[in-house]
């Protein structure tokens, strides 16, 4: 119906007495707020201002609206005050938990960078692990993470997913050849897993995929388990966004369905709701393109 800041004009002339007044009040000239006033009863079609010797007063309706436009100026610089807050809340650390081989693919991607140009007062902490890092308890206020979330208490979104493969270096498959089946990686040498990482599902599927699984060598984390298969010291699972990315590797098994999870953006609904983890979920959601090339390649 007619331009909100029309209003400021009518409130002016209410308070001041006449154009003048409001006029200076506003710091614009007085032609400016006859102008808009006559804009504003344009729009509305009713009188909202009359002249008298001493200068323009509110017209019977428009003493009748004032009431309500004062309401539309106290809603306003609510909304100006909870704006400055906001941005004030803006700043600071969000502390986001990933496995350590995707920190390097996230970084390159430039999401960060677009993110800090739109936050420049917000900053972005990597807090590393093989292991689940609890939210709910501070450990971390956001999380990549790969897998159906064990943690009821946590809101999300789904990526993309993960998808694992069986790999070997070029050097393996010259000297002790290729496996042609999940079944004949019993007549291979195995890369395990141990300390945290017996609880992941490769290192739970594992043994029941191949029973008779020799192991000659466990790892605590995935980058010391691609460095051993770099290495030709055995077979191993790995994703295929690591397996990939490696000259040195050999995708000798295609990818295993029984591996293949989901990956999610996870926070704790307290954590959502909070001004800087609010525009770093926003900013990934608007960035998924982005970041799915970072998680799967």
């Amino acid at each position: 119906m007619f331009d909100w800041d029309d209003l400021r004009y009518l409130i002016a002339v209410s308070r001041h007495g006449s154009t003048l007044a409001a006029a200076k009040a506003l710091g614009v000239n007085q032609s400016t707020v006859h102008r808009r006033l006559a804009e504003l009863e344009t729009r509305v079609g009713l009188a909202l201002v009359k002249r008298h010797p001493s200068g323009y007063r509110l017209s019977e309706l428009g003493e009748t609206l004032i009431g309500q436009v004062l309401s539309v100026e106290t809603a306003v610089m609510a909304l100006e005050r909870q704006v400055q807050a906001l941005k004030h809340d803006l700043k600071g650390v969000i502390r986001l938990t990933c496995p350590e081989p995707t920190v390097s693919r996230i970084v390159a991607t430039g999401l960060l960078d677009r993110f800090y140009e739109r936050y420049p007062g917000l900053t972005v902490e990597f807090v590393t692990s093989d292991r689940y890092l609890d939210i709910a308890k501070g450990e971390a206020d956001v999380a990549f993470r790969s897998g159906e979330p064990a943690d009821e208490s946590l809101v999300g979104r789904k990526i993309c997913d993960s998808v694992w493969a069986i790999y070997a270096s070029k050097s393996y498959v010259q000297q002790h050849g290729r496996p042609g089946s999940i079944a004949e990686l019993a007549d291979h040498a195995l890369i395990g897993f141990d300390g945290i990482m017996q609880n992941h599902r490769v290192a739970k599927w594992l043994p029941l995929a191949v029973p008779n699984a020799r192991i000659v060598n466990r790892n605590n984390s995935m980058l010391g388990t691609l460095s051993a298969a770099k290495a030709g010291i055995g077979v191993a699972p790995l994703p295929t966004t690591l397996g990939d990315a490696e000259d040195t590797l050999i995708q000798v098994l295609p990818p295993v369905q029984e591996l293949t999870r989901s990956w999610y953006l996870l926070s704790h609904p307290d954590l959502r709701r909070t001004p800087r983890i609010a525009a770093f979920v926003d900013q990934v959601l608007d960035d998924i393109p982005a970041l799915r090339m970072a998680l799967i390649g």
